[in-house]
């Protein structure tokens, strides 16, 4: 698959999109292991959960939709441990995991990190 990009794309953006198209070849949910699929924008977090063989999405959270006064990798682990509760009410314990292009450091592995805390396995 060829990414096109606009000239004002910034190149570390580019290059996320570059790796995202990458790890998106060899990722996919499946209704049996769905797909946790994370955003990371300069404020906030968003996780979620993914059945690529339906095309619809299972379970969502954010940190939006936390309600904390915490920030950072911290608001990211509650993040985490808040979707996989969302994902364990509707009977999911495994997923496969798609960082989106992000590096696996800082707010991105907390999140992972809480969301192996609230009992998904990846």
């Amino acid at each position: 698959m060829k990414l096109k990009l606009h000239k004002r794309t910034a190149d570390r953006q580019a290059a996320r999109l570059t790796k995202k198209v990458r790890i998106r070849k060899k990722v996919t949910g499946t209704a049996e292991r769905p797909r946790l699929c994370i955003y990371r924008s300069g404020k906030h977090m968003y996780a979620q959960i993914i059945d690529d063989v339906k095309g619809a999405t299972v379970v969502a959270a954010s940190s939006l939709t936390v309600k904390t006064d915490k920030s950072g990798k911290d608001l990211a682990t509650l993040v985490g441990k808040e979707v996989a509760k969302l994902a364990s009410t509707k009977g999911i314990k495994s997923v496969v995991f798609d960082r989106n292009g992000f590096i696996y450091h800082g707010r991105v592995k907390a999140l992972a990190d809480g969301a192996r805390e609230g009992g998904l396995s990846f």
